[in-house]
């Protein structure tokens, strides 16, 4: 069909420098709206669309780089600065994170010697593959986890559901008081699911978080998003950690959390509005670790855990590299992953040490299947559960470490 390019320019972001320049969008001569995104023409739909619950002219405000103030975007911005590559923080409900964080940063956080070898080589032994693999089959068979669409919300409720099984079939008596199963509210319907085991000592309540997030997307959000590797490989790592430490009646001395977020797709929408949340309430976090992307060995590249060391705390993640050392199977690399990269971001915007695991050095990601209908357990050999068991490893290390 001939189109006819019009001078509608998407993204013209306040004077903000872009070192990716950003496709116009045209109406055919039809005088439809369209996009074009990574060489694909996508029709910009007037009406609102089956099953989601997304405003394509609604205006947000989106922070593209540190020290940058934001600027105001459509969805449809947005979601082209995304395809872009662009990483930033949709903060239209969350202006004031980090208001306080100055008084956390001013104050260093240290980290012990490892020094439970014995539980923890004893909690690893029982975490299998079975699980995740059941799990993520499940998981990934939603047409999309997408945070404004009525599968996404679907899918939130599967997830805890599932967190309720798994409490109710592992925990003891005991161990079951401690915990709490919480859905923290979001106005678009996918809640981010808070998991609690409260700790023995009343007087310490450093909270430790292992992290991962809920949602997919595709390039262009109304198509399929099956997100197996980002992050549904993330989610059911946390998800086999959390029950092998059930099954070994893990009381940790200092409260554990584990978190699931809506909404990183949008912009890291759904940490955000649980990070400022903990800021407001004054809660102490000892350490934060996300697990965003866990299965992919890139074919041809030695199996690693990438260690993310840009925008982290370097003290934390030192220490999650000792935990790669002595208690994985396979070492770590450094890589980076840039400004607003996944939910780590918004604790370390609100003054908390936060870190960053990802399934290999940035550049051997699953670069080609994530954020498209590929994005399924069974596209390649190279999509691998031995390797998330790897990072179930690392996040029941990190919780037993860190919470007795």
């Amino acid at each position: 069909m001939m189109k006819t390019k019009v001078s509608l320019l998407l993204l013209s972001f306040s004077g903000i420098t872009l070192s990716k320049p950003v496709k116009q969008a045209f109406y055919d001569a039809g005088s439809n709206l369209q996009v074009v995104m990574q060489g694909q023409v996508f029709d910009v739909p007037s009406d609102p669309q089956p099953g989601f619950n997304l405003n394509l002219s609604e205006l947000r405000l989106v922070q593209l780089s540190e020290g940058q103030e934001p600027v105001w975007m459509t969805e449809l911005e947005k979601i082209e600065a995304k395809a872009k590559g662009l990483r930033f923080f949709d903060v239209t409900e969350n202006r004031d994170l980090g208001s306080s964080a100055d008084l956390r940063v001013a104050t260093k956080t240290s980290y012990p010697p490892l020094s439970a070898h014995e539980q923890v080589t004893k909690v690893i032994k029982t975490l299998s593959t079975e699980g995740p693999r059941a799990n993520l089959m499940k998981f990934s068979s939603f047409r999309t986890r997408y945070y404004r669409s009525e599968t996404g919300k679907e899918s939130q409720q599967w997830l805890l559901s599932k967190i309720n099984e798994i409490t109710a079939d592992f925990a003891s008596p005991s161990l079951k008081s401690l915990i709490s199963v919480d859905e923290f509210h979001h106005s678009w319907g996918q809640h981010s699911i808070i998991v609690r085991i409260n700790g023995s000592d009343a007087a310490d309540d450093r909270i430790i978080i292992l992290g991962a997030h809920q949602d997919s997307t595709n390039l262009w959000p109304f198509l399929a998003a099956p997100g197996a590797d980002d992050d549904g490989s993330g989610s059911v790592t946390i998800l086999e950690s959390y029950r092998a430490l059930l099954e070994s009646d893990f009381h940790p001395i200092r409260p554990v959390e584990f978190h699931w977020y809506s909404a990183e797709e949008g912009g890291l929408l759904g940490s955000q509005a649980v990070a400022q949340h903990y800021e407001s309430q004054g809660s102490k976090v000892y350490a934060m670790s996300q697990y965003d992307m866990t299965a992919w060995v890139k074919r041809g590249t030695p199996e690693e855990v990438g260690v993310i060391v840009d925008y982290v705390d370097s003290t934390l993640t030192e220490f999650n590299k000792g935990l790669i050392t002595e208690y994985l199977d396979i070492p770590f690399v450094e890589t980076k992953c840039g400004y607003a990269c996944s939910d780590h971001a918004p604790w370390s915007k609100a003054g908390y040490p936060s870190i960053f695991t990802i399934e290999a050095a940035f550049e051997n990601s699953n670069h080609r299947n994530i954020h498209t209908a590929n994005d399924r357990i069974d596209i390649s050999d190279e999509f691998s559960f031995s390797h998330m068991l790897e990072f179930s490893k690392l996040a029941v290390a990190f919780a037993i470490e860190l919470g007795c």
